[in-house]
């Protein structure tokens, strides 16, 4: 699946309670940071390899609905190809808190290649019930875009 949400609403706490109760399931995650500093990945408690590769994979140069699309479809080309596939069961993409979900998902869709290998199983987006309503009122200048509202 892939996991969405503004900053902040729990998407690696979601993410860490996946992988702490993953029943014997093996889950690589793909995990996409939009500035040079690696936050998530380091918040991320229950971390394994799978066949002497990473579990957690950094797509840190830009937001996965943008720059790293093409980087997000070989990194899950080569996750789901021989001899790597074997030793996956699920693949987890957890989103910036600025990306618009739409175009990762329809890359399961459009690229014939990955639409062979793999399936998009679902979209998960998490919302800080507490705090969604003051980050949807929440007046931006005219050339900023509430990204809350966005999403």
């Amino acid at each position: 699946p892939v996991i969405t949400g503004y900053l902040g609403s729990g998407k690696t706490t979601l993410l860490n309670n996946l992988l702490k109760n993953s029943e014997g399931k093996r889950i690589a995650v793909i995990e996409n940071e939009f500035g040079a500093i690696d936050i998530d990945s380091e918040l991320i408690t229950d971390k394994q390899n799978i066949d002497g590769g990473d579990t957690v994979i950094m797509l840190n140069n830009g937001c996965l609905c943008c720059t790293v699309r093409s980087d997000l479809i070989n990194m899950l080309l080569e996750l789901c190809s021989p001899p790597r596939r074997n030793n996956i069961d699920h693949v987890v993409i957890e989103t910036t808190g600025l990306a618009n979900p739409s175009p990762i998902i329809s890359t399961f869709f459009v690229e014939e290649m990955l639409a062979n290998l793999a399936r998009l199983d679902g979209l998960v987006t998490v919302v800080d019930s507490k705090h969604v309503m003051l980050h949807l009122d929440e007046e931006k200048p005219d050339d900023a875009v509430n990204e809350c509202l966005q999403q």
